[in-house]
Parts: structure tokens; C-alpha cells; sequence
């Protein structure tokens, strides 16, 4: 993959309209960028081909779907050896409330983002599926209240 030093302005502005809204058309973002649609299309598709761009998703009602709850879990392992990892990881990945999970420095080995439906869901969820995983000594949970940012990657000037 180039580095983003490669990217030209017209390059991060396709990245900025596409981070806003990954359903705009082509017509839609050759006007946004400055561009007529056959150069914008070529563009987009390099920046495909080359890793910047990895997919296009949809962002879902949490609320809707009964799970508007998110809770991180701070998470100690007993062992680091490679295979309670390997077991740790898989299994975080099979968990559909696990939204994210980041191995981090510090106190805790891992940080886990779940989306629950509420206090039950997340007891639910603690006894039926994190305390079952081999390998945790300690976990530690914060309810988040609010949101004040999310998602995004922030492209360079």
C-alpha cells in the first residue's frame, strides 16, 4: 500500500466525501471534488486497488435493533501465551455484541466494545459469553453515557 504522502488533495477530498456518505454517486462526488465523473471514478477505484479505501458499510439504529447500550470491558488475561490468545481473539470475533477489541499498553491486556440491550443484557452477556472465555483473570466495565464522537479516520492535510 503507498503511503499517504502519495495522496494528492483531490485524492483526500474523494476520502472525505466517501467517509460522509459512501452511497454518494460518482456525479454526486466529481461535483463535490472538483472533478467530471470518468477521472472521479478512476480515482476512487485506484484508491480501492491500492488499500485506502478497505469497504463501504451501512450504519445501523442501535436502538432500533435492542442493543443501544455500549459498555467497554477493560480485560486482564492470566497467561500471554499464543495459544489462550489465538482462543481469546477467535472468540472475540465470533461474539456478535463485540463491537471492537483493541490489545492495548498498560494495566489492562484488552479493551472490549460491546452494544447490549441494557443492565440485563449486559449480565446476559457477562455470564453466557465473556466469563466463558479461557484465559481472563480480571475484567473491569464502564457503561458509556454519551457519545461525543464516532467513527472516522482523520485523512492527513
Amino acid at each position: 500500500m503507498s503511503s499517504s504522502t502519495s495522496l494528492d488533495a483531490i485524492d483526500r477530498r474523494i476520502l472525505r466525501e466517501l467517509v460522509k456518505d459512501g452511497r454518494i454517486t460518482n456525479a454526486q462526488l466529481a461535483e463535490h471534488v472538483g472533478l467530471s465523473p470518468s477521472p472521479c471514478w478512476q480515482r476512487t477505484r485506484r484508491l480501492e486497488d491500492e488499500g485506502y479505501i478497505l469497504g463501504y458499510t451501512a450504519r445501523l439504529d442501535r436502538d432500533r435493533l435492542g442493543v443501544s447500550e455500549t459498555v467497554l470491558i477493560e480485560v486482564t488475561m492470566d497467561r500471554h501465551d499464543d495459544a489462550v490468545l489465538e482462543t481469546f481473539g477467535r472468540q472475540m470475533a465470533e461474539m456478535r455484541e463485540v463491537i471492537e477489541v483493541w490489545l492495548v499498553t498498560g494495566e489492562y491486556d484488552y479493551i472490549i466494545k460491546v452494544a447490549v440491550n441494557g443492565t440485563r443484557g449486559y449480565e446476559e452477556f457477562l455470564r453466557n459469553r465473556l466469563y466463558r472465555v479461557p484465559g481472563i483473570r480480571h475484567s473491569r466495565s464502564s457503561f458509556a453515557l454519551r457519545c461525543l464522537k464516532e467513527g472516522g479516520v482523520p485523512i492527513p492535510d
